[in-house]
């Protein structure tokens, strides 16, 4: 640990942060990975801007009153002080070195800022193997080449564990006699891949990404090279594009039930989607809504049967199908309406909810990929590859939801990432 950061505890607080001048505060915890992905970032900014800006660190499970007296829930959680004054943003969760750095330098001069900057020292990394996306393809092919006793470093724009660590049950995940919630279920995963040796570079930007010379650059920082790129990115819920839905996103239009079903709790909502997550997130929710309303563009749903059974047994969810959104507004009251309209007549009318799930299918992430790199693709836009998961540029592999096949399960991921990374291994050897 940097000679720059400091330990305190309650007793010392108002000494060191609030009569401490600039400061920066980490409210971290044991056995949290979030908190190891930033601890990494903030040892190497203390030694950038340790001279002008305290460090401290503060444990908070031991400190919980304070904790809860500052506001702070969970862990990790970063706090700026300016001669006592609380300043800046509350930084939580997958902190990226960015948003560090943006705090940081709203606490400096400009030109102590551009002096610290242009002392930094670009940082350069090489491996074998280069893992993006720490999905349950990327941590699967990353547990096979570590064990294979090859140099494995996975990057992750998140906290690893893809959509899947966002599902509330995983009901049919081999190994498991009880659904399992998705969060646990992909911490399993990235806790068997460090105990195998994997290196993870997560909450990072990527700032470019070049797959013939096997080279990205996180953060405008480091850069890293390897012989093999595994490209396992996964997708992510495919917006409609309808009049309302960008600038209601995160305002009462949704694409997680289990972030957001709570904020319902006896209220009307509609569910837009008739597909395996539909069906299945709009199961959760009704343990919080008063009614669910489940508009579908087709005359029968796509879920699977037992998903299907639950939800017409169900007495909260009503289904107005061949039906599709127009747009959505926002009232005054903070209270949303979706304009739909019946596919068979073309009528229009429009319901009034207190809010919308959106769960109308995936598409792939290929921020920084696509359109920069010479890959060859589907006609929907995912990856192509071969049966070992080959993609048409050499010595680079996908894996997972983002490569091209008929069916997305967290199974075929796992069972995809396997096959790259035993195949790399191959050719590496």
């Amino acid at each position: 640990m940097s000679e720059k950061i400091k330990y305190i505890d309650t007793d010392q607080y108002d000494k060191e942060v609030l009569a401490g001048g600039k400061v920066v505060l980490d409210f971290y915890s044991t056995e949290c990975p979030p908190c190891e992905a930033l601890a990494a970032k903030y040892e190497q900014l203390s030694l950038m801007y340790g001279e002008d800006i305290k460090f401290l660190k503060i444990f908070r499970q031991e400190n919980r009153a304070l904790a809860e007296k500052l506001g702070v829930s969970g862990s990790p959680t970063v706090l700026f002080y300016n001669n006592g004054e609380r300043t800046g943003d509350v930084l939580t969760g997958g902190i990226k070195r960015s948003e560090l750095i943006k705090n940081l330098d709203a606490l400096l001069p400009e030109e102590r800022i551009t002096a610290i900057k242009a002392g930094i020292k670009p940082r350069e990394t090489t491996c074998d193997l280069l893992i993006l996306g720490g999905g349950p393809a990327g941590l699967t092919a990353g547990i096979y080449a570590a064990q294979a006793k090859i140099n494995v470093l996975l990057v992750d724009i998140a906290l690893t564990g893809g959509q899947v660590k966002t599902t509330h049950m995983v009901s049919n995940y081999p190994g498991f006699k009880e659904p399992q919630p998705g969060y646990m279920l992909m911490h399993y995963m990235q806790e068997q891949a460090v105990a195998a040796g994997v290196e993870f570079r997560q909450a990072v930007d990527v700032t470019s990404i070049n797959l013939q010379k096997k080279e990205i650059l996180i953060d405008n920082y480091e850069t890293i090279r390897a012989k093999k790129i595994i490209i396992a990115t996964g997708s992510s819920p495919k917006p409609l594009g309808l009049p309302g839905e960008k600038e209601y996103r995160g305002k009462g239009i949704s694409y997680c039930a289990t972030c957001d079903a709570k904020y319902y709790e006896g209220k009307e909502i509609i569910l837009i989607g008739g597909g395996n997550s539909a069906i299945e997130e709009a199961l959760f929710i009704a343990r919080f809504a008063s009614k669910i309303t489940i508009v579908h563009q087709f005359a029968v749903l796509q879920a699977n049967k037992v998903a299907q059974e639950k939800a017409f047994a169900n007495e909260k969810i009503n289904f107005l199908f061949e039906h599709e959104p127009r747009a959505f507004i926002k009232r005054d009251n903070g209270d949303m309406a979706v304009v739909v309209e019946n596919l068979k007549t073309g009528e229009r009318t429009t319901l009034e909810t207190r809010g919308v799930f959106v769960f109308a299918g995936m598409q792939p992430n290929l921020d920084g990929i696509k359109g920069n790199n010479d890959l060859a693709y589907d006609k929907w836009g995912y990856i192509q590859v071969d049966d070992l998961m080959h993609t048409n540029i050499p010595d680079v592999f996908a894996a997972g939801d983002v490569a091209s096949k008929p069916l997305r399960q967290i199974t075929i991921a796992t069972s995809e990432g396997t096959i790259a990374a035993v195949q790399a291994a191959r050719e590496l050897e």
